[in-house]
Order: C-alpha cells, then structure tokens, then sequence
C-alpha cells in the first residue's frame, strides 16, 4: 500500500464533500454490491449539489436496472455523458484489473476508493474495511456521518435501497460468513428507515430469465468433479454461449451451480465472453481455503469465500487446468 494514504471515514466525507464533478467508477460485471453503492453514493453527492455519474467497463445487467432506473441509462463511459469530470472515486473494486479497461482509459487517475475486500491491490487513497459485509454497509456508515454532521438533509429512498440491496447481495441474503452483528444491524437500521425488503430480495434471489435458466442448465451438463469431490467446476467456452444466444450477464449464477454440490470446498466457474483466449472466473469457498488468495495470483481479488479474476489461456480446458493446479497446492 505505499504511496497511498489510509482514510478515515471522516475523512472520506470531507473530500466527498468538495465540490468537483465526479465520476464514480466500479468493477467490470457488475453486481448489486457495486450498483447499488455507486448509485447511493451518486444520490448523496446529488443531494450536495455535486455532479456525479455512474461507469463501468459493462452494462448493468437486466436484473439489477431497478437500481438505476430514471437516474442514469448506460453506465459505459463515453462521450454521450457529458460530464467532465474532476475527479474519480472508485467502490466495491479491489484492483484495478477488476475495473478492466475503465483503469487505462482513465490513465489510471483514480482519486480515491472506498472498498470492504481484505485481498486486492491497493490503486489510490483509500477507505477499506474489511469487516464490512458490502460496500454498501461502508456507503451507509458515510451516509450517517454526512446526515449527522448537516451535510445532507435526510436519507433518500436510493440511498437505503441501494445500501440494503448491496449488502443483501453480497450477504447472499444474510446466509455467508461475513454477515456479522453489525451486518444485521445495519439491515435493520435500513428496513426502518423504509428499505423495500420484499421486493429486494424477490428481483435478487426469487427471479431469473430464461436465458439465465438455460445457461444454468448448460452449466450443469459441464459440471466436473476433482480431488474426491472436493473441487468442483463448470467451463462454459464461447461456443456454448453463442449456440444457446446467451450474453455475460446471463451467466453469473453458473457458479451456484458446483458450490451447491454437497462435499465441494472449492467450486469455481471459467467463462470465455468473446472467441478468444480471454476467460472469466468466479470462485467460491465452502471451507478454510482463502479464494481470494488463489485469485491474487492470476491478478484478481476479493473475499475469502468469494473471489474472482480473469486469465489468458488457448481454451477453457486449459485455464480450468492452471486454476486446478493453484487450488490443488492450498488443498489441507
């Protein structure tokens, strides 16, 4: 972490508070963790009279859109946005390879991150708290400051929202290791303060689209087993995309499929977006062995039970076969 200054929350809210055209930046493949923080923390800077805008190096997917409906449309940075921005705060991205081609194209000029991952490479000043269950949860905590210090009036409905949805997201709806008291109580504060829980968690956890299902199902036929039963995946090569007319955003549960496989203690997922030796992954822990510590080795990061990273290999076959062979040296 040298070069970069450690913030404090009070901190964060100071600089938060300069009046700069702002463009908020958050990982590729976005999920309702990064949505729902860079759009509560666009609200808040909205409610300073500060301009903000979203970006990311993908589009918010289908199912994730009742974040951001009438805010903003498309979150990819172009010229269409027409906000010269002064600064850039990144959230919910742990290195700058989770930010893809967003990091070069802003000549890696990132001013400031606010990020809950304990394994990552530290890119600008920062605010991590590994405690936190979501970077949503840190969003709230600068909320409060912000409303109890006068800087904002009151807590907006996007705000709470996007706050619960995040840390419901990434809490798997308070089912992981890393819902903790103050998790529960952060929720709670939120559902008090109006959060739509039903509705949250039926778009997040009780509804997919056929796509989705399908790609699931094409997951299931290429589920493969090693180490005893102890590690389990799916490769799901750009052919198998293309004949089923299936894009990236309809393949982010793929990975539920081997980690849901009674014994496994590792599972992970090798998706190949374009036809090109570029691959995805995703990679899950249900049990002592730290996933972000394995993905930090191909560049990427995360949490102990939950990480991802992308690799260069000729096939699926063979990136399956790298990431097998680095799970296999932490296996007890």
């Amino acid at each position: 972490m040298t070069g970069f200054r450690s913030l404090t929350v009070q901190e964060v809210c100071e600089k938060l508070c300069e009046n700069k055209k702002t463009l908020i930046v958050f990982h590729a493949r976005p999920d309702a963790d990064a949505v729902g923080s860079a759009f509560a923390l666009r609200e808040i800077l909205r409610m300073m009279n500060i301009p903000a805008v979203c970006a990311s190096a993908d589009e918010v997917p289908e199912r994730l859109r009742f974040l951001t409906d009438g805010v903003q449309g498309s979150i990819l940075l172009d010229e269409d946005m027409g906000l010269d921005h002064e600064r850039v705060i990144s959230v919910d991205s742990a290195s700058p390879g989770q930010l893809g081609s967003l990091f070069d194209r802003l000549r890696k000029r990132i001013d400031m991150m606010i990020d809950h991952h304990g394994n990552g490479t530290v890119y600008a000043d920062y605010y991590i708290d590994p405690e936190a269950s979501a970077t949503g949860e840190i969003l709230y905590e600068i909320a409060l400051y912000l409303l109890e210090t006068g800087k904002i009036p009151h807590l907006p409905p996007r705000v709470i929202n996007g706050c619960y949805a995040a840390i419901c997201s990434d809490t798997g709806c308070f089912r992981y290791a890393n819902t903790t008291p103050r998790t529960l109580r952060t929720a709670a504060e939120l559902l008090e303060q109006g959060a739509e829980q039903t509705d949250i968690n039926r778009r997040l956890f009780e509804s997919k689209t056929e796509k989705q299902v399908r790609a699931e199902g094409e997951a299931a036929k290429r589920l493969r087993l090693y180490e005893g039963g102890r590690v389990a995946s799916v490769t799901f090569p750009y052919t198998s995309k293309f004949n089923l007319s299936l894009a990236d955003e309809n393949l982010e549960t793929i990975i539920d499929i081997p980690r849901s496989i009674g014994g496994v203690e590792v599972a992970f997922s090798v998706r190949q977006p374009e036809d090109e030796g570029f691959f995805r992954v995703s990679m899950r822990s249900n049990s002592q062995v730290d996933v972000a510590a394995i993905c930090a080795r191909f560049g990427g990061g995360g949490h102990v039970r939950a990480a991802g990273c992308s690799l260069e290999a000729k096939d699926v076959y063979e990136a399956e076969e790298k990431l097998l062979a680095a799970i296999k040296e932490v296996l007890l």
